[in-house]
């Protein structure tokens, strides 16, 4: 299996001559035969899925053939050494062409204005954003068994494109674990006697792959849309509100042991990278914060330190303390060798006084942080720079924060209907003279914001769209 997933970057990148022809072509060709036709097509699908994540099934199975082909003709025994690259270029041209079967990228008519190699390199290096709110819902249990009975082949290809674009940012190998177990399960439990019973005990064995699934695929969206010092930040601020008296120095530490998983784990084609590294994180939380926190005493509890991590990121934000007015940066910390966790420091003490504002609005202070020092630590009055920046955020700040404070507090505290309820009269109370209509439409753009974008796990490329 090691060697399997070694040839998925290949396969991502199939059009792709980066290290030489013959290597590619030795490359994939020994994958193939080691793996067999079906293996190769399976991981095709997964990785192809994956990386074209808001394409459709006919595209991902026309792209599939096709690979599959070329690797099934060029590297059978007796193949011309020029078969593979021939075969790659046609793939190349095919998806140049007009009405192409294969998947579309908003990038495509600029790699086929280059030829040969750089077009097959560019056509290679595209993909698609992935779905940061993914689609995928597992059907009942007689849905499952209706569809595979009826044919199973198309019942596999479909639920391996589902959800492998559904969940296209989790590692591939958990990616491959997942829906190799979840197929097992199908397979086993539609053909036994007692299928609700076999459901219900395969389901209980394959939660922490679920769970794996599910937690990687957030974590590593978060990992890709900001990169690794902004994701330290984000976990930083997400466990500082859920435990608000522990300290900076209690949370930075473990903040950055999270960012160095996902940096190490959510690229790594490892088999059990991220299973094992976030299985020593979530040991490590547990040893630094049970002691001082029942909610993370409760959490820990459990010898599955998958579902103990899955049971702290689902903690909702605490109460906040009542602690003094947070003390900014000076100047000199601002613009100073250790100014970035100066900036955490502040906004970590923000986010333990204000506990329910979302991971969206630290993001943007974040964001608004760093711009301050870009444009003012190189100026040529930077103190002048700097004071102008601080009067400018002393006024806004304070409404904006407690504008998302309340928002999210009273979605997270109030049924639905009571939160739409109370949005209409705030805004009935800010905006008199607004229509009915404006106030429906403005309640639920708030009310669908808050219900994608108030959760400590929400999508960050999306949300920040929203804001």
């Amino acid at each position: 299996m090691r060697a399997a997933l070694t040839l998925l970057l290949l396969l991502a990148a199939v059009h792709a001559e980066h290290r030489g022809r013959a290597y590619v072509r030795d490359k994939v060709c020994q994958e193939f035969k080691t793996l067999g036709k079906e293996n190769f097509r399976t991981l095709t699908i997964i990785a192809n899925s994956r990386k074209y994540s808001n394409a459709t099934f006919e595209e991902i199975n026309h792209l599939v053939r096709e690979i599959v082909s070329l690797a099934e003709t060029c590297c059978a025994d007796d193949a011309d050494p020029s078969c593979y690259d021939a075969g790659s270029s046609a793939l190349s041209a095919k998806s140049c062409s007009k009405g192409s079967p294969f998947p579309t990228h908003p990038g495509t008519a600029g790699c086929c204005a280059h030829e040969g190699l750089e077009q097959k390199l560019c056509l290679a290096a595209l993909r698609h954003p992935p779905q940061e709110l993914p689609r995928y819902v597992q059907p009942s249990n007689e849905e499952l068994c209706q569809a595979f009975k009826k044919d199973p082949k198309d019942f596999a290809d479909r639920f391996l494109y589902e959800y492998a674009s559904s969940y296209s940012e989790a590692p591939l190998p958990v990616l491959l674990g997942s829906t190799r177990t979840f197929l097992s399960m199908v397979s086993t439990c539609c053909i036994s006697p007692m299928p609700t019973a076999c459901f219900l005990k395969e389901k209980l064995e394959r939660k922490s792959f679920s769970l794996l699934t599910l937690m990687s695929n957030r974590a590593c969206s978060r990992f890709m849309a900001y990169g690794k010092d902004k994701l330290t930040f984000s976990y930083l601020t997400a466990l500082a509100q859920k435990m608000p008296s522990a300290s900076f120095e209690d949370l930075f530490p473990l903040s950055e042991d999270a960012a160095e998983v996902f940096s190490q784990c959510c690229d790594s084609v490892a088999e059990d990278c991220m299973q094992k590294k976030l299985s020593e994180h979530t040991a490590k939380v547990c040893a630094t914060l049970s002691a001082r926190d029942e909610r993370f005493a409760d959490c820990c509890k459990g010898k599955n330190l998958m579902q103990n991590y899955f049971c702290i990121s689902a903690l909702p934000p605490a109460l906040a303390p009542r602690l003094p007015e947070a003390q900014k940066p000076t100047g000199e910390q601002l613009c100073g060798e250790d100014a970035a966790r100066h900036t955490k420091r502040y906004l970590f003490e923000l986010a333990r006084r204000h506990t329910n504002i979302p991971d969206v609005f630290l993001s943007k202070l974040y964001d608004a942080t760093e711009n301050v020092r870009e444009e003012c630590c190189f100026a040529k009055d930077a103190s002048a720079c700097l004071d102008s920046k601080r009067q400018k955020m002393g006024k806004e700040l304070p409404p904006f924060l407690e504008k998302a404070n309340r928002l999210c507090r009273q979605y997270t505290e109030l049924t639905f209907l009571d939160f739409k309820k109370r949005l209409r009269e705030s805004l009935t109370q800010t905006m008199p003279a607004a229509s009915p209509e404006l106030l429906g439409q403005l309640v639920e753009q708030r009310a669908d914001f808050a219900s994608a974008c108030c959760s400590p796990n929400s999508p960050p490329l999306f949300c920040a769209s929203k804001v």
